[in-house]
């Protein structure tokens, strides 16, 4: 069974954002063995230096190198400038990768600061859900909805129309 990370930098603040995670979490135990990662958010002033901002990303980028750098991991960066997928592409992709031996898959969300380019780099995939801005709490939700409708896919439920 493939192992999915969600490593996220930030936590699900209300109550109604973590009720649906752990819905999307129960759905998701039969096809795979998920993992929901929280590091800390790196503290800033309201507004920020560059000089701020770029080691408060390389704070966050340290603590995403513990998951990414782990052997057969293939390591997915959300990230504005990332290609699109449909859900079938998803899906394709989830199911090539554990046939091509990768354990695990590490979708990475960061902050509302982004990515470090060093963890872009690393990533074996750059992934944007859309070009419009969603508030990182949605994007989560709306990412562990597009990996359960991956795996109801590639099973051909009724789920996917």
């Amino acid at each position: 069974m493939i192992r999915i990370n969600l490593v996220t930098v930030g936590k699900l603040k209300e109550k109604y954002w973590r009720d649906a995670a752990a819905e999307y979490s129960k759905r998701l135990r039969p096809f795979c063995q998920l993992e929901i990662i929280e590091l800390a958010e790196a503290r800033l002033p309201d507004s920020p230096s560059e000089k701020e901002t770029a080691a408060a990303l390389l704070a966050e980028a340290k603590s995403i190198e513990a998951y990414i750098g782990r052997k057969g991991a293939f390591n997915v960066a959300m990230c504005i400038e990332g290609g699109q997928l449909s859900s079938e592409g998803l899906a394709s992709k989830i199911n090539e990768c554990a046939s091509n031996g990768f354990s695990t898959v590490n979708f990475i969300i960061g902050s509302s600061f982004g990515i470090s380019g060093d963890i872009k780099n690393k990533a074996h995939l750059r992934l944007s859900m859309s070009e419009m801005t969603f508030p990182h709490q949605l994007a989560r939700i709306m990412l562990l909805e597009q990996i359960y409708r991956s795996f109801q896919i590639s099973n051909h439920t009724k789920y996917h129309k």
